[in-house]
């Protein structure tokens, strides 16, 4: 792969990806399938000033490892300095990179029972003190290629020919052109002017309906806004959480949420795909669900508290976003989602509440923010789906046709 392209989206990244400034921590999370990447990440925040960069490991064989020989009890467990460092990051808000390259089926045969207590017991602690940090930190979602995640994309490939497909799909996506600033800056302009458009409609509902049997009406608040691409800290901060992005998204009302939705692409869920399902809403949540593959893991994402049930974003991507028309079929959310509308079960968006910045988390909350911790998106946008919006004033506005935009 040609290093020059590496440098320019190790720098976008950096600078606009998390919006790193002079003085600023940087915390990269990231799996130890792409070193050099990751040190040329490294470079580039300290180039934009970064005071200080840490780099959190991963590696999918020991966390199959952890969850088989320890007990459930010490998997719950946070032990203090775990607390400690977390609270520490509260205070100091250090921009957060996430680099995904996970294996999509690399944690397949793992006990995701015993996870899913474990995780659950973990949030109790760690969520309290996460919610601390809400919207005053940049973070930034990006990808890098492995072995394992090319192979499964590109199965006739040799490994090193499939990795190398997947960097110039990521660099593609990720609009890592000859200038990635300015192809970055135009794509924020479109996705602001068009959560502006949909703003002024003032909306109380969508309906979205497609052939695949589809069917599903969502209510927002009337504090709902929605929003896309580019976002800021409430410090003034600019950062883009997620490189790639197509979506224009908003948070919908816990609570309403009525009929049927069905999926049209795999959720790859914990190092497993959840493939062909479908759910059922009354009252703004889950009620049944199916799938022909990991059904029960599907299950158990819907049941990890109380929350998890329910919606938390709506996004609207036309079905032909640059990720649909490159072909690909990811097997990871962060391209996925961005190939077609999707809804996410779990926590909603703060940000996505008219003047959240002068509201307290609980506040959003009460006004129908869903909360749990988890946040999972689903995709179920297709070539004939039709979304109408219902506004307060009760017009009926055509936002999407045939899978695509209408306006």
């Amino acid at each position: 792969m040609n290093k020059t392209q590496l440098r320019k989206y190790a720098k976008l990244l950096a600078t606009m990806g998390g919006g790193v400034k002079k003085g600023m921590d940087v915390v990269i999370s990231a799996e130890t399938d792409q070193p050099e990447f990751v040190k040329l990440l490294v470079e580039e925040c300290y180039r934009a000033g970064a005071r200080k960069v840490e780099v959190d490991w991963h590696y999918q064989p020991l966390q199959k490892l952890n969850v088989r020989h320890q007990s459930q009890k010490t998997l719950g467990t946070l032990t203090p300095w775990e607390v400690e460092k977390l609270k520490y990051r509260a205070k100091t808000l250090p921009v957060m990179i996430y680099l995904l390259s996970e294996d999509p089926d690399g944690l397949r045969g793992m006990n995701q029972e015993k996870q899913s207590k474990a995780t659950q017991e973990r949030y109790k602690i760690i969520k309290p003190i996460r919610d601390t940090m809400e919207n005053k930190y940049p973070w930034c979602i990006a990808a890098v290629p492995s072995e394992a995640w090319a192979k499964k994309l590109f199965p006739h490939d040799r490994k090193s020919v499939a990795v190398n497909k997947l960097w110039d799909a990521i660099l593609a996506t990720a609009r890592v052109t000859d200038d990635p600033v300015k192809a970055w800056e135009e794509h924020n302009r479109d996705l602001a002017a068009r959560s502006a458009y949909l703003n002024s409609l003032h909306i109380k509902k969508l309906h979205y309906k497609a052939k695949n049997g589809t069917d599903f009406t969502v209510g927002l608040m009337p504090e709902s806004r929605f929003a896309g691409g580019e976002e800021k800290t409430l410090s003034g901060v600019r950062f883009n959480p997620n490189m790639p992005t197509e979506e224009v998204f908003t948070t919908p009302k816990r609570g309403e949420a009525e009929g049927t939705v069905v999926a049209t692409m795999p959720l790859s869920y914990r190092g497993e795909l959840i493939e062909g399902f479908s759910m059922r809403f009354e009252g703004g949540k889950v009620v049944e669900c199916h799938a022909d593959k990991n059904e029960e893991l599907l299950k158990q994402l819907i049941a990890m508290d109380d929350g998890a049930a329910y919606l938390g974003e709506c996004a609207l991507v036309p079905y032909d976003s640059p990720i649909r028309k490159s072909g690909i079929l990811f097997y990871n959310t962060l391209f996925d989602e961005n190939a077609a509308c999707h809804l996410a079960l779990g926590m909603g968006f703060a940000d996505c509440v008219d003047n959240f910045q002068n509201r307290t988390l609980d506040e959003c909350h009460k006004l129908g923010v869903n909360d749990s911790i988890i946040h999972e998106d689903f995709m179920i946008g297709c070539a004939d789906l039709s979304i109408t919006a219902e506004t307060e004033d009760g017009k009926t506005v055509q936002i999407f046709q045939n899978g695509g935009w209408a306006f």
